[in-house]
């Protein structure tokens, strides 16, 4: 059987993957910085099981800036301490209704930014939501990793200790 390996580039276009060497070996948890909202340092999950990426993000407001919308959230680093909670502005780029891993549907802003992990940086979309009873405050999901990352389940913190 032949596989024909995919690599999405940007968002939705495929594009094949030519070498298998050009993956990042990553773990299934790593650290991770969302440098265009100021975030340095946020432990995340990568789950090829998710379609999408999600931020753990408190007090969110949606706001005008010119003829844009915008939005703006507190993103706490791990372990709730207050000097790792982040203040961030985003472009919105629209609302999505996702379903979680317990089933439950809801309607989430989802923005773009910049991901960075490793030494490599590539744009995602990234949804908003309550994540403060999961283990870690961000989860990215396999169009973020599709084509760029190969994910062993195995491990964690392969390339972030």
């Amino acid at each position: 059987m032949h596989l024909n390996p995919i690599r999405f580039d940007r968002f939705k276009s495929l594009v094949p993957i030519q070498d298998w060497d050009d993956l990042l070996l990553v773990g299934w948890r790593e650290w991770v910085a969302l440098p265009e909202l100021g975030v340095d340092r946020l432990h995340a999950k990568l789950d090829s099981g998710a379609t999408v990426c999600s931020l753990h993000a408190e007090r969110i407001q949606e706001f005008k800036r010119g003829k844009e919308n915008w939005v703006r959230f507190f993103v706490l680093g791990d372990h709730d301490r207050q000097e790792s909670a982040y203040h961030c502005n985003a472009k919105l780029v629209g609302s999505r209704y996702i379903r979680s891993s317990n089933g439950h549907i809801s309607l989430r802003p989802v923005i773009e930014t910049m991901l960075h992990i490793a030494g490599f940086q590539w744009p995602i979309e990234v949804t908003l939501s309550n994540r403060e009873t999961l283990e870690c405050r961000m989860l990215i999901g396999r169009l973020a990793l599709a084509g760029r990352c190969l994910v062993d389940c195995s491990r964690s913190d392969v390339v972030s200790r």
